[in-house]
């Protein structure tokens, strides 16, 4: 059953400063922290419209949660914790910075029913955590993971693709870090750069030099096919159109379909690989039925690719094969 979120934007609440590429109230478009009556009330409504409640948690993004005031996190959980049980939701998620992370930390969140823990680590190299001002280190990361497997909480890591002074093999060293710390979830957010950040002011200045857009889906797709092949759920790449960037943005990797293109990406190169020296013809092509449109490409992007090369692909789905791979047929 595909899992959903009940999701409760507390800005900006708990951080301890404002790191380069943050302008929170863009990212969750809300600018009013949420009291404890916003929290039932949005509850009550989910209550009435999900049907699946088992499979769905109550979700409070867009702050450091577990840094915010302790009588208001409280105030918070308390009201959510009202909607959990037998007949409510599954639990609750929280995103939060690593080092607010400690034992009294876990064992609130645990007696208030919070089951999963998404970490804001951005970066697994302390040169780029320290250029984009996040207050933490690399070992931050590690040590609060720990922590929060040795509770049995789900683990989620979030990183950002494209910081500041973070190269190529940077992305690819936090890749491989992030894998070995084996999170359950993973979200890649390559970086938007917004209005009023330090960020932007360090792109407008010409200090901050952004790599390739194509560079970064390339990059991007091979993150998504790595964690894929190491178990490990990537459940967003990219801001959606609905986390109103649009607006504030001045340079960076957004695009309403990111995921897609990444996506498009990993399909080309296994097409490439399965027709191998094959320089014209019709080639048959079987995918995961869920995948089919992922091995067409973003708009096609994929036929038309290898159209060029005279080769008209034709995909057909077959549930044995999985997800990001391809075989010839007939």
């Amino acid at each position: 059953m595909k899992h959903s979120n009940i999701s409760i934007f507390v800005p900006h609440a708990g951080c301890p400063h404002q790191c380069s590429f943050c302008n929170q109230k863009t990212i969750s478009g809300a600018q009013k922290a949420p009291s404890a009556e916003d929290v039932h009330r949005i509850c009550r409504q989910a209550m009435s419209e999900v049907k699946d409640r088992r499979n769905c948690e109550i979700a409070f993004f867009g702050g450091s949660f577990t840094a915010i005031e302790r009588i208001y996190m409280l105030e918070l959980l308390e009201a959510a914790k009202c909607y959990l049980g037998e007949n409510g939701f599954k639990g609750i998620r929280i995103s939060t910075r690593p080092d607010f992370i400690d034992r009294e930390i876990l064992d609130i969140l645990k007696e208030y029913g919070v089951t999963a823990i998404e970490l804001g680590a951005q970066s697994m190299k302390d040169k780029v955590l320290s250029a984009n001002e996040r207050g933490h280190t690399a070992e931050d990361v590690q040590r609060a993971s720990a922590l929060i497997r040795d509770y049995g909480f789900e683990l989620g890591l979030q990183m950002m693709v494209g910081l500041y002074q973070s190269t190529l093999n940077d992305e690819l060293d936090t890749m491989k870090k992030i894998i070995k710390i084996y999170p359950d979830t993973v979200r890649i957010y390559p970086v938007v750069v917004l209005k009023g950040t330090k960020l932007g002011e360090l792109y407008e200045s010409g200090e901050y030099k952004l790599m390739p857009f194509d560079t970064v889906v390339e990059l991007c797709g091979r993150m998504l096919a790595e964690f894929d092949n190491k178990g490990i759920e990537v459940i967003k790449c990219g801001l959606h159109a609905s986390d109103g960037v649009e607006g504030d943005m001045v340079a960076g990797y957004y695009h309403p379909a990111f995921r897609e293109l990444c996506e498009s990406w990993i399909y080309r190169q296994a097409v490439e690989k399965a027709v191998g020296e094959n320089s014209g013809g019709t080639v048959k092509l079987a995918v995961n039925p869920s995948c089919i449109s992922k091995a067409l490409g973003h708009k096609k992007s994929n036929v038309e690719y290898f159209r060029k090369r005279g080769i008209d692909i034709k995909v057909v789905g077959d549930k044995e094969i999985p997800k990001y791979q391809c075989e010839i047929r007939g």
